[in-house]
């Protein structure tokens, strides 16, 4: 493909688009390709993109693919090795320092003492969840972003693509209930939290305590709700953001084939996933980060998509923290339902087979420019990224394997929201 067709086409489709193919390109074409991209980052005042595979660690060639014998052998061994106990299993490659753990099943989710278990209170939430009219323009619902048919997400690029920056995209919330931090930068400390944000933000819903608590304690059906979810409790903000928060822990997956493979059944995955599983854990390195039940560490990582200087900055971490070392980092997202929940990354920029070249080519790296040589805020990306060197046999398995960890599809009819009419029908008019 021409340097120019690349262009044209790659920006039509988007950033992640582009570096994906210009990655595809013979060395001596795609130098001039970067070459040109930094050349049109400076004429829209941005700071210039580097490929790993140029920087000075040296190029990186693709290894050699396998043949169809040596795919079969392959996959037979290491079915022998990831039928038997986790304990047993090669080790990682992880870098010195992560605290790594094991992928596997989900665990039971444990709700906090604060705000225990209960049917009511998980009814109550559900109907919150979905009803619109708890935000600021009565148009915008939880389930506006979290569209429990779109894996829990929105399917968008951003969810809220006209508000300032930065717009950031829905992260699914099905196993959020695992999660210490919520929201891509961590700002939430509990599901809670999130709720409450989430409710009041004026670039999301934008409602007040006051408005919330005005819908619920004048219908009489929620009102009959919330008795049953806070026997003799007045409504409050607090509570009814439990309720929502209840609901969401509710919201769990682990049905995937991934996990009918971890209970015992060998023939869950076919030789590509099982070759892709051990990628993931061995020579992808995508355990360093996202590891453990729901394939993420939790922390926040630099992979270079601050947009820092730009138009789009988003600082990420540091909006919170203050600290330089968090700018640019964001909250490693769970790969479960990795290939339902399209596009990625707090971009919204990125299909799948995108984000696999982009990580294969240790991503990309944001570089000083003279003004910016001596500013303590600039991004430094995260030392787990470096070139891999991995085939396109490789990708394919990798995403093969990511495509267990899909949920089976479950369709959820939103519930019928207490109205007014209600009150009618309750006097008998």
């Amino acid at each position: 493909m021409a340097i120019h067709q690349c262009f044209r086409k790659g920006f039509g489709e988007g950033f992640g688009a582009v570096l994906a193919r210009a990655l595809a390109l013979p060395r001596r074409r795609r130098f001039v390709l970067w070459a040109a991209t930094a050349v049109v980052c400076a004429w829209l005042g941005s700071t210039p993109l580097v490929a790993d595979d140029e920087a000075a660690d040296g190029k990186k060639t693709p290894r050699p693919e396998r043949t169809a014998a040596e795919r079969d052998v392959e996959a037979r061994r290491l079915r022998e090795i990831y039928r038997g106990d986790r304990s047993r299993w090669p080790p990682p490659m992880i870098d010195p320092g992560v605290e790594w753990r094991e992928i596997g099943p989900l665990p039971n989710v444990v709700h906090p003492e604060s705000n225990p278990l209960s049917p009511a209170k998980v009814t109550l939430g559900r109907t919150l969840f979905f009803d619109a009219r708890l935000s600021s323009s009565g148009k915008l619902a939880c389930a506006s972003c979290h569209e429990p048919n779109l894996g829990w997400a929105d399917g968008r690029a951003v969810s809220q693509p006209l508000r300032p920056a930065p717009a950031r995209n829905a992260p699914t919330i099905r196993n959020a209930a695992f999660h210490e931090l919520l929201f891509w930068d961590g700002r939430a400390e509990s599901l809670e939290q999130q709720v409450e944000q989430a409710l009041t933000n004026p670039h999301e819903m934008g409602t007040s305590p006051d408005h919330v608590v005005g819908l619920v304690s004048g219908i009489p059906r929620y009102r009959a709700l919330y008795e049953e979810a806070f026997p003799n409790e007045p409504v409050t903000f607090d509570a009814l953001a439990k309720a929502v928060a209840c609901f969401e822990r509710t919201i769990v997956g682990g049905r995937s084939r991934f996990d009918e493979f971890m209970a015992g059944d060998a023939a869950a995955l076919t030789d590509a996933e099982l070759i892709g599983l051990d990628l993931f854990r061995r020579e992808a390195r995508c355990t360093n980060c996202h590891h453990g039940p729901v394939f993420s560490d939790g922390r926040f990582h630099d992979l270079g998509l601050s947009f820092y200087g730009r138009r789009r900055e988003d600082r990420g971490r540091h909006a919170v923290t203050g600290d330089p070392k968090d700018v640019g980092r964001f909250r490693t997202p769970t790969l479960r339902d990795v290939t339902r929940t399209t596009p990625l990354t707090h971009t919204g920029m990125f299909e799948l087979s995108g984000v696999l070249n982009m990580y294969n080519a240790g991503m990309v790296t944001l570089k000083r420019q003279d003004f910016q040589r001596d500013d303590p805020l600039f991004p430094v990306k995260s030392p787990h990224l470096r070139p891999l060197s991995l085939n396109q046999q490789d990708l394919a398995d990798l995403a093969a394997f990511l495509g267990t960890l899909e949920e089976p599809r479950h369709r959820m009819m939103p519930p019928d929201l207490p109205t007014l009419d209600d009150q009618a029908a309750s006097s008998g008019r």
